[in-house]
């Protein structure tokens, strides 16, 4: 019999959810670990971008090393996109990227936001083999060949605006069909001109605005999209910089606008990438800008907004939390963004809601459905004062995820015991109070188990015990 009582817990939505890019074409991908501990929790989902141009004779390998020996002079003017390979479809398997990332994420109580750029040529094989690839990974979102209403990506190169859409809608339907665990975003410009009534390129995505499960824009507050090529300069032209009331009313007018063409029904509204460019702006309007709009967010009282993802985590630019250190990539230079983005991400607002259920028993099965639909514990521990140490010691290979006193921990089916006394080093406790340790249980491999009955939406880890828990109000010795 525990000495603990213990509740069952439900986490479910944010008001606005908080997802971040993690790797693209400004940027390598960094391990959970790493964003968990100086983020201080975990975020609702972790956007990766790859692409996939099979039929390309230089295809799987990323083109900017295929071509490193050609004069380029923009980011996007290679045969095909400069991000990382889709590794998987047809011609591939499951062990590379991005699926060994994929399942760092889903380890760490995180959703996956695949972006995905396709060449629109290939066949409904390759298609069906992609949303096969996709099945083990729960509730994934993908991102379809995003900022379609541009003309920088290749897709947009090799096919017309039409084209790009019917594609989408066709790739829809055999995700429907093959792997309907997956949300499809439909990301396009929307409203770019505050004039304008109509969302760019309507005629032709007007379908797709109607049979996607989510719509997005990207919006950037300030932009160089010469970089790396040339140094933003005042007078120049390869960088813009807006009002973010611009930009925030751009937003709501482009939900406003798809929800109109969907016949008045409402989808969720995300935008895919999120940030001010600090080439533009510098580090501390940077911060600024993205605050402001965040408190925009807070202070609307209509309901239309469901998340946001900010770009990125480290980048080689400046449109990282971090600006990867020239002289040793695993290193990133935090940035002053970073705090204001913290304490956005710690805000109740920007944060899944917990709710607390009746006492329970162990053992007992806890269910992860994903992010924003898990079920777990909670202890309610009393604390005499800030602790000197406080730790949870397991004796199982448990995948688990927990949090107290507002900071998240990982706990690895290898590791043993946890040192939660990082959640006192920013937040100390002035004197009594108590607490709850709240733990969940993503799935250890990153991956569902399809052989259960619901295993394409559902993971399930029975608990059979509770860590021993160990908080101690003095140093071992005085």
């Amino acid at each position: 019999m525990s000495e603990y009582k213990i509740y069952s817990l439900h986490m479910g939505k944010a008001k606005c959810a908080v997802d971040l890019g993690d790797g693209s074409e400004r940027g390598e991908y960094v391990n959970q670990d790493y964003i968990l501990n100086k983020m201080g929790r975990p975020h609702r989902s972790i956007s990766l971008m790859y692409c996939y141009y099979p039929l390309d004779k230089e295809f799987p390998g990323r083109i900017s090393e295929v071509m490193k020996d050609e004069d380029i002079s923009f980011a996007w003017d290679y045969p095909y996109d400069d991000y990382f390979t889709y590794k998987g479809g047809l011609e591939g398997n499951t062990e590379g990227e991005p699926f060994t990332f994929m399942r760092d994420v889903r380890r760490h109580g995180q959703d996956v936001t695949l972006t995905l750029t396709v060449d629109p040529h290939v066949s409904d094989e390759q298609l069906i083999a992609i949303a096969n690839d996709l099945r083990p990974f729960g509730r994934l979102l993908l991102r379809i060949n995003h900022e379609a209403t541009g003309n920088w990506f290749s897709f947009n190169k090799r096919c017309t605006y039409q084209e790009v859409a019917d594609f989408y809608c066709r790739f829809n339907k055999i995700l429907k069909e093959h792997a309907p665990n997956v949300s499809t975003i439909l990301c396009i410009g929307g409203i770019e001109d505050l004039n304008k009534k109509e969302i760019e390129k309507e005629a032709e995505f007007s379908q797709a605005v109607k049979e996607t499960d989510i719509w997005s824009v990207d919006k950037y507050m300030a932009l160089h999209w010469g970089w790396p090529y040339d140094v933003a300069e005042r007078g120049g032209t390869s960088h813009s910089r807006s009002k973010v009331k611009d930009i925030y009313n751009m937003t709501k007018r482009s939900f406003e606008r798809f929800k109109e063409i969907n016949g008045g029904v409402t989808k969720p509204m995300v935008m895919s990438e999120f940030n001010a460019d600090g080439d533009v702006t510098g580090p501390y309007d940077q911060a600024a800008m993205v605050k402001e709009f965040c408190d925009m967010l807070k202070a609307d009282g209509e309901n239309w907004f469901s998340g946001f993802t900010f770009y990125q985590f480290r980048d080689r630019g400046r449109l990282g939390l971090e600006i990867q250190d020239p002289n040793y990539a695993d290193c990133g230079i935090e940035q002053p963004v970073m705090k204001t983005y913290k304490e956005i991400i710690h805000d109740d607002f920007f944060k899944p809601a917990m709710t607390r259920g009746d006492e329970v028993t162990l053992p007992c099965t806890l269910r992860w459905g994903g992010s924003e639909d898990a079920e777990g514990l909670e202890i309610p521990l009393h604390f005499e004062k800030n602790p000197h140490f406080c730790e949870v010691t397991f004796d199982d290979d448990s995948n688990i995820m927990m949090e107290i006193n507002g900071k998240w921990f990982y706990k690895s089916p290898e590791a043993k015991t946890i040192d939660l006394m990082a959640a006192f080093f920013e937040k100390p406790l002035e004197g009594e109070a108590d607490l709850t340790l709240r733990l969940f249980a993503p799935p250890a491999s990153g991956e569902n188990d399809l052989s259960i009955e619901d295993g394409l939406m559902n993971s399930y880890t029975e608990i059979k015990k509770l860590p021993d828990i160990r908080i101690r109000f003095e140093p071992v010795e005085l």
